[in-house]
């Protein structure tokens, strides 16, 4: 039974959360700058002091208990809310740990002018990123493991706010020589019986890219023959002359920079998709992640594609 006088400690929450977050007593223990030792006896404390056991460790894995999913949203609440009483403190109303997910589309495109920008903006805050697919992005959110996620909307995901931060068009990769080479004016119908390569299952932009066949009844060729797990991997199938894809126009600069790859444009009104900053509506820092959400924005990727 927890004894009703006892107050944790914020290093013990952090063992925990960091425990929960990593499921590995190493990674977490070097990811807070603590010995093992050390991180096990606060999770020790912690569980002695409520009466429950958080965390089940074997030699083989960690996993949190059905007590420890139930309290860790509230775990990460007070540390929310005490890494925001410092950065108040700080007169900066974001500052202490954010971890934030961001999509594999997105993050080598955004993340090189983001991240010196959210140094030079906000020096107390201390980004973790966390880059993964958008349903576990999603669950990261859910469970208290992530604050901000970055990734297309809408997720419709119940007790998420997403405010979106602008809008891109797909653009079509394509062999240098490629019939589409340097057109304007394709249409989804156009990828009709076309060699079409793909992200693996999982990236909302391989889905985006299926749901855009089908609404324009396109049925491309050798569909999921070859999947990659990055653009960068789908864009030198492409270069190899295995087919041609899609790709968002943030990252047309860095994917076609070798020479080998066309490009081509879809007739307005493009397909593209829509970016977004998601976090929980329960957060007391709603303002502040509109802050951030405002950096975002202004640290769009630029590309060859954009003035058209």
């Amino acid at each position: 039974m927890t004894d009703q006088t006892y107050q944790p400690t914020l290093s013990q929450l952090r063992a925990f959360v960091a425990i929960a977050e990593y499921r590995h007593f190493g990674t977490a223990a070097a990811r807070l700058n603590v010995s093992q030792p050390t991180l096990s006896q606060a999770l020790a404390s912690l569980e002695n002091g409520l009466g429950l056991q958080l965390i089940e460790r074997s030699t083989r894995r960690v996993l949190v208990t059905p007590a420890g999913n139930r309290l860790l949203p509230q775990a990460m609440a007070t540390l929310e809310a005490a890494d925001r009483f410092v950065a108040s403190a700080a007169g900066s109303g974001l500052g202490g740990t954010l971890r934030m997910g961001i999509i594999p589309t997105v993050a080598p495109y955004v993340l090189p002018a983001l991240l010196p920008e959210l140094r030079r903006e906000l020096p107390a805050l201390v980004p973790h990123v966390i880059e993964d697919q958008t349903s576990r992005l999603l669950d990261g959110l859910r469970s208290g493991v992530l604050d901000v996620a970055l990734m297309a909307l809408p997720a419709d995901a119940s007790g998420l706010v997403e405010i979106p931060l602008y809008t891109e068009e797909f653009v079509v990769v394509v062999p240098r020589g490629h019939e589409f080479a340097g057109r304007e004016d394709l249409r989804p119908k156009d990828l009709d019986a076309v060699p079409l390569l793909l992200l693996d299952e999982g990236h909302c932009l391989r889905d985006q890219t299926l749901d855009l066949c089908r609404s324009h009844d396109a049925h491309p060729g050798a569909v999921g023959d070859t999947r990659a797990a990055s653009l960068a991997t789908v864009v030198q199938c492409v270069a190899g002359d295995l087919g041609v894809t899609l790709i968002p126009e943030m990252a047309v600069a860095a994917e076609t920079s070798r020479g080998t790859l066309d490009i081509a444009h879809f007739a307005a009104p493009a397909p593209g998709r829509t970016l977004g900053l998601a976090f929980r509506a329960s957060t007391a820092r709603t303002e502040d992640y509109e802050h951030l959400a405002a950096i975002i924005r202004a640290q769009r990727p630029q590309s060859p594609s954009t003035p058209r």
